[in-house]
């Protein structure tokens, strides 16, 4: 395995968020963590980035413990994709150069440049290599946020709601790169994601967070109308088009 958690817990003070997390993630796996809003989705990735301390628990990369990683080593073993990414006034390329910095030492090198053109050309951002940031899209943004990501060539991709700004061709687009980078590189990805049907496609796990705790975890039989109304409070019917399960509200 990649990754493994055990028993992991966070809190802030007079607040429990996690309590006894636990999942394996493995080379060429994707997990899809899902939930409501609160149920501790974005802070679970922040723990397993190390931006939030771990209370109790163990995380482990390779069979290594995640303490024991300095901060530039781990930068190049996870890449993260937080919901709303800062830049500075900055072209396309220079933002996505950034991803190069674990491994730059006195400057930036050919394989360095040819890496994050390759990502730029996979991610359909070639054209606004030289545009700034700040004139780009919302969506356009967060394209550039995941081909950041993807220039670390890390052996984790973390992904806090990857689609929440896109529209549908991108949303498809952009779950399809990733999906791909995973299965070529046999690296893994962790996303938390609210759009079921999207994970559905996307997804080889799947892990449900309710109230701080796993509440399911599995493959695609967890995805059950039962397992769903008890996370999110709503009744659904689960019919099938091609093939493939389409949740539907009721």
């Amino acid at each position: 395995m990649i990754l493994t958690v055990n028993d992991l817990s966070f809190h802030y003070p007079g607040h429990e968020v996690l309590n006894n997390i636990g999942f394996e993630v493995g080379k060429g796996e994707c997990l899809a963590i899902l939930g409501t809003n609160g149920a501790g989705k974005s802070t679970l990735l922040k723990c397993l980035n190390r931006i939030n301390p771990i209370k109790n628990g163990s995380v482990t990369i390779g069979g290594t413990e995640l303490s024991n990683f300095g901060r530039t080593y781990l930068a190049k073993r996870i890449g993260y994709v937080s919901q709303s990414t800062q830049f500075t006034s900055s072209t396309v390329f220079d933002a996505v150069l950034l991803g190069r910095k674990p491994y730059i030492k006195w400057d930036v090198t050919q394989q360095d440049l040819d890496i994050v053109e390759s990502v730029l050309h996979s991610l359909h951002l070639t054209e606004f290599s030289m545009r700034y940031v700040d004139e780009l899209s919302g969506g356009e943004v967060q394209k550039v946020s995941i081909a950041r990501a993807l220039a670390q060539q890390p052996d984790i991709l973390m992904f806090d709601e990857p689609t929440s700004n896109l529209d549908l061709k991108n949303q498809l687009e952009v779950i399809q790169i990733i999906k791909e980078i995973v299965s070529e590189k046999q690296i893994s990805a962790i996303v938390t994601m609210h759009d079921l049907n999207l994970a559905l496609r996307f997804a080889d796990k799947y892990m449900m967070i309710r109230s701080g705790r796993v509440f399911a975890a599995g493959g695609s039989e967890i995805m059950t109308t039962e397992n769903i109304a008890k996370v999110y409070s709503v009744d659904v019917s689960i019919e099938y088009f091609n093939q493939k399960p389409v949740i539907i509200p009721l």
